[in-house]
């Protein structure tokens, strides 16, 4: 029983990291029809600069893990705003044009990661009581992992409260439906995109750091790596539903380390692979998106 206690709360840790990532990117599709491919290499790109960050200061772990995840955030929501005003902003009707854009800025960055720190791994700050443990049911469950579980769920509830009962909110969500509507009502539409891009950014920025503190290391595939995964449940979730990525997120990570453990190390993501085939045939538009 301790053995499946472990696999359920590693899974679950791993679907909050695939799910802080997937929000971004539902979020960016859902409300703007955006595929933004670069959204992995802004993630690691923030993982970078805040470990960059915490190895330059004192301090103890915990200081240095909080330092990380805020020049993390910080550094990848701007990113991801300035992707939107400068480049993104000028293709919204050219969907091939956004494809290829942002494809090449992901590889650029991953380039630019390499150039400045190399391919090797580097050890991220990882405070000693995220390695302590508790025991849960009778196992022993790494305190970490309940960090990134509990973060998971809190940015998940973030983004349903704005989306649902702000300002900004309602006009992000009125402006897919009808922008020039919007716009003639003297809105400003464009602002309020660049702000959901901006939103995605942070998501990412956090899930490179608490990325880091998960695996130890960063490395500059960490953000592609990660970016499989939440396409896949992107799409399984529904396109444009967040909810139904944070349900698809915990699917993919307890099936990936149940199926690693029970069948054979690597075939979790063979069966992550086949229940994106299965959802796709039996419901096209994801769990909770919108038929097409």
């Amino acid at each position: 029983m301790s053995t499946v206690i472990v696999l359920a709360f590693t899974g679950l840790g791993l679907g909050a990291l695939y799910f802080l990532i997937a929000s971004g990117l539902s979020l960016i599709f859902g409300l703007m029809h955006v595929l933004n491919f670069a959204h992995g290499a802004i993630l690691g790109v923030g993982a970078y600069v805040g470990w960059w960050a915490a190895s330059h200061v004192g301090g103890g772990p915990g200081l240095r893990l909080l330092l990380a995840v805020l020049v993390g955030m910080a550094t990848s929501t701007v990113l991801a705003a300035l992707l939107e005003l400068v480049l993104v902003r000028r293709l919204y009707d050219r969907e091939i044009a956004q494809v290829l854009v942002t494809v090449g800025v992901g590889l650029a960055l991953v380039a630019l990661l390499q150039g400045i720190w190399g391919t090797d791994p580097r050890s991220y700050p990882v405070p000693g009581w995220m390695r302590e443990t508790i025991h849960v049911g009778g196992a022993a469950i790494p305190q970490g992992r309940i960090v990134v579980i509990v973060v998971g769920a809190l940015v998940l509830a973030a983004f349903v409260l704005f989306l649902r009962h702000t300002r900004y909110g309602l006009i992000v969500r009125a402006g897919v439906e009808n922008r020039a509507m919007v716009t003639a009502l003297g809105i400003d539409v464009r602002r309020a995109f660049t702000l959901v891009f901006a939103l995605g950014g942070a998501a990412a920025g956090l899930a490179g750091a608490l990325a880091g503190a998960y695996f130890g290391t960063v490395t500059p595939q960490l953000g592609s790596s990660l970016l499989i995964y939440a396409f896949i449940v992107v799409v399984i979730g529904g396109l444009g539903s967040v909810t139904g990525s944070a349900i698809a997120a915990v699917l993919v990570g307890l099936l990936q380390q149940f199926t690693n453990y029970y069948a054979a190390s690597g075939l979790g993501d063979l069966s992550v692979v086949l229940l994106l085939a299965v959802v796709l045939l039996l419901r096209p538009q994801g769990l909770l998106g919108r038929p097409v």
